[in-house]
């Protein structure tokens, strides 16, 4: 085997793989969700799914990466049978990247640009009335949108260009933990604000008359999707961080580590926004509009707002951001492996590339703002729907039956991969529903959002 590189600790490893699993999604998706379904009975049925789906799948990506010590076309093509094209999937995995990556750089330009307003001192001067007007005036203005966005992919591939363990890892380590502590700090806040206790009963007693009015099998669905969703699974963000694992631990144990991470933090993000947002009278909207007009407007309102407002979008700016040089990292690990391009080359080249490529989601907003596209959506939303509904559950099934079928790597090989080491290990009685049950679960989320 080729001299690869690799974590220096699995507590990098395993913070780094968090930080791409934990990213927007779970701070303003997840509590609106949860809301709209019933509340504990949503987090109830999501809980169930991370065990039932997610976790497996990120057993399967993880152990290809370690077994092919490669990146995703590198590692199919070590581990598939003679005269087979499974490495076609990989070069998805990297289309997939790169597609999240063009209006991700976006969404986590605006949390930087909401840091920077909080701390200096912009809502202080505006109205509540004149706070939605902000999040215009900033999607109107393709330099303060183009500024940040160009910010986020040079600090990116900066950290990346440090190399793995001097970059990625080093920085990463200190971004999580900080952003681990943030949420605490951000929802023992909230738990304390006066007013703030329906928030909690709203999402953490569960309310079957709410969720029986949403209907079960939506509540179900819509579970089913989070917990798929909030992992990244299927375009070989995780892969490539089982590549640079070591052989010690095993991948079930570590995929439950960076599963209950992730769910850690989309938990927290419910207990910051329901108590803040019943407290102050605020209906938890959905999207954008709850972080960028809900959420100051309760800031503003607050003691020391400016001060959680600052807070809080620095907690923003690393759940992004650590999705951001995770993914740059697969994207510069691809190029290395694919076209022997040194660490160097492959992290100007791919810059120069996401830069460009990222270009159309920021003018989405003002001068393509006439543009539609799938469905009638813009742009950002456009490019969303490819990598949520088409790509992640289209991979993430290829990657299930490469493991667990004969015309793959098969279930004997993957067993193996993902029971090396110490740890949990990962039944072998499990094979039946692998192979026939969970290819059906995957299936119903790629039709449901193909729909």
């Amino acid at each position: 085997m080729e001299n690869r590189d690799s974590f220096k600790s699995r507590l990098g490893f395993l913070l780094v793989s968090a930080g791409c699993a934990i990213g927007i999604g779970n701070v303003w998706k997840f509590p609106y969700i949860t809301g709209e379904y019933g509340g504990a009975v949503f987090v109830l049925f999501y809980l169930c799914f991370l065990l039932l789906m997610g976790i497996p799948v990120m057993t399967m990506e993880l152990a290809v990466g370690r077994g092919g010590r490669k990146s995703a076309v590198g590692a199919y093509r070590s581990l598939e049978k003679p005269g087979s094209f499974w490495h076609i999937h990989g070069w998805f995995c990297v289309l997939g990247c790169y597609l999240l990556m063009m209006y991700y750089t976006t969404v986590s330009g605006w949390m930087v640009a909401y840091f920077w307003k909080f701390l200096t001192g912009t809502f202080s001067s505006v109205t509540q009335d004149e706070i939605p007007q902000v999040f215009t005036a900033m999607l109107g203005s393709p330099w303060e949108m183009g500024i940040f966005m160009a910010l986020t992919v040079f600090l990116g591939f900066l950290v990346c260009g440090l190399g793995l363990h001097n970059g990625v890892e080093r920085i990463t380590k200190v971004m999580m933990s900080c952003l681990l502590i943030l949420i605490v700090v951000l929802a023992l806040h909230s738990l304390f604000l006066k007013g703030g206790e329906p928030g909690l009963v709203f999402y953490l007693l569960p309310d079957w008359d709410r969720a029986v009015e949403a209907g079960l099998g939506n509540v179900a669905a819509a579970a089913m999707n989070q917990a798929f969703f909030t992992l990244s699974l299927g375009i070989g963000a995780l892969e490539i961080f089982g590549s640079y694992m070591t052989d010690d631990f095993t991948l079930t144990g570590e995929a439950v580590r960076i599963t209950a991470l992730d769910t850690f933090v989309a938990l927290l993000s419910g207990l910051i926004i329901f108590p803040a947002c019943f407290a102050y009278n605020v209906h938890p909207d959905q999207g954008p509009s709850l972080i960028f007009i809900t959420l100051p407007k309760i800031f503003t309102d607050m003691t020391a707002g400016r001060l959680w407002g600052t807070l809080f979008f620095v907690f923003m700016t690393f759940a992004s951001f650590s999705t951001v040089t995770a993914v740059f990292e697969n994207l510069i690990a691809c190029a290395m492996d694919n076209f022997g391009w040194t660490r160097k080359k492959s992290v100007l080249v791919n810059l120069v590339i996401v830069f460009l490529f990222s270009i159309p989601c920021v003018l989405g907003y003002n001068v393509l703002s006439g543009m539609h596209f799938i469905g009638a959506r813009d742009v950002l939303d456009s490019e969303d729907f490819l990598v949520s509904n088409l790509l992640l559950p289209g991979g993430a099934l290829v990657y299930l039956l490469f493991c667990v079928t004969r015309f793959g790597w098969g279930f004997d090989n993957y067993i193996k991969e993902v029971n090396k080491g110490s740890g949990m290990k990962m039944p072998r009685w499990m094979k039946p529903y692998f192979q026939f049950i969970l290819p059906v679960l995957i299936l119903v989320i790629l039709i449901r959002g193909l729909m």
